[in-house]
């Protein structure tokens, strides 16, 4: 391949990295053309899975100021590029791999940290972003209702006091 072509694929390269919320790498020895697609459809719309060479990727990715990644660099070599939902796409890798052994994990970056095949794997049982939101709107409705029911209460309970202490008055009062 001529220089100018790798120089463009590595500015390729550290274009994605630069976009990304995350990337993962994998190896994907034994997996077919089939298997590879199937892959690719399971990751998400907000990922792109690349195979790529080591050398120009670990130059994009020092390029785009990752250099956790380096040791990560040896035999087949594949890439998922998020460009979303980070879970979304690490449980499409997870369940996949599951299914094809020959998929390995080898590990990633996550907002600039370096993640490890595990971590990544933890990240998978996380649940979708939507999901957590959606829980925790929940949790603030539910503390509210549970405010208002207080706020509601200390009314009502003032007027039973009120007419207890009045009733109790009435009861000395009259007793004199």
């Amino acid at each position: 391949m001529a220089r100018p072509d790798k120089a463009a694929a590595v500015a390729e390269l550290t274009e994605q990295f630069r976009n990304s919320s995350a990337a993962v790498l994998t190896e994907y020895r034994g997996l077919t053309v089939a298997q590879l697609k199937t892959l690719r459809r399971s990751l998400g719309e907000n990922a792109q899975y690349a195979v790529v060479k080591n050398t120009l990727t670990k130059i994009a990715a020092n390029e785009a100021g990752i250099t956790t990644l380096d040791d990560l660099f040896n035999g087949p070599t594949a890439v998922a590029f998020v460009t979303g939902d980070p879970v979304e796409s690490a449980k499409g890798l997870r369940d996949f791999a599951k299914d094809n052994p020959n998929l390995v994990i080898k590990g990633g970056v996550l907002d600039g940290k370096a993640l490890s095949a595990d971590e990544i794997k933890k990240l998978a049982d996380l649940e979708s972003r939507e999901v957590l939101l959606s829980k925790l709107a929940g949790a603030f409705k539910a503390k509210q209702s549970q405010a208002a029911s207080v706020f509601q209460a200390l009314p009502s309970k003032l007027v039973r006091t009120v007419d207890a202490l009045r009733a109790k008055h009435e009861e000395q009062g009259g007793a004199e």
